[in-house]
């Protein structure tokens, strides 16, 4: 059975696949379902390429002003912590995780607005303890930010303290 590839033109920056103007194949899935409805693609037509063409340099224009806004963002988010209080067993196994919108919630109540689809969780977050996620403000920027898993808040903040003991000599 043959896989067919669908020709599209990238309009950002989508990691894993290429950069903004690029012609590349996908699945028709992936362009039907995300990349053509979230205007990360368009179609590969003559009239396409044409149009982006015309529209590159304002498009390009566009892309580094937000990549700008999302640096500056990004500084400021720089060595923020979020405290999750949990239940977990002796062991300091939770029961359940810790999910992105749990994440993007603290990031909300500290004064940032995030989407739960901009946390990235490399590896399911089951344990108390200092993990390090990372916010996606931009396909081409990312924030590190500390979270900092408790069963109390007195046990919150003392693992806050030694984290930043920890971070001071590196520095």
């Amino acid at each position: 059975m043959l896989k067919r590839k669908m020709q599209v033109i990238l309009m950002e920056r989508v990691e894993k696949l290429g950069q903004m103007g690029q012609i590349v194949a996908v699945a028709p899935g992936y362009a039907r379902n995300y990349l053509l409805p979230n205007k990360k693609a368009q179609r590969a037509t003559k009239e396409n390429m044409a149009q982006f063409e015309v529209k590159k340099a304002q498009l390009e224009a566009t892309n580094l002003k937000q990549r700008q806004d999302a640096e500056y963002v990004a500084k400021s988010m720089e060595g923020t912590q979020i405290i999750i209080i949990r239940q977990a067993s002796e062991v300091g196994q939770l029961y359940g995780s810790v999910r992105s919108r749990d994440i993007s919630e603290g990031l909300t109540k500290g004064g940032f607005t995030v989407d739960k689809s901009q946390v990235i969780i490399t590896t399911p977050i089951k344990n108390l303890g200092v993990h390090t996620v990372f916010v996606s403000l931009h396909p081409e920027v990312r924030a590190p930010i500390s979270l900092i898993i408790a069963q109390s808040e007195e046990e919150a903040a003392l693992k806050a303290k030694k984290a930043d003991a920890e971070e001071a000599p590196a520095a």
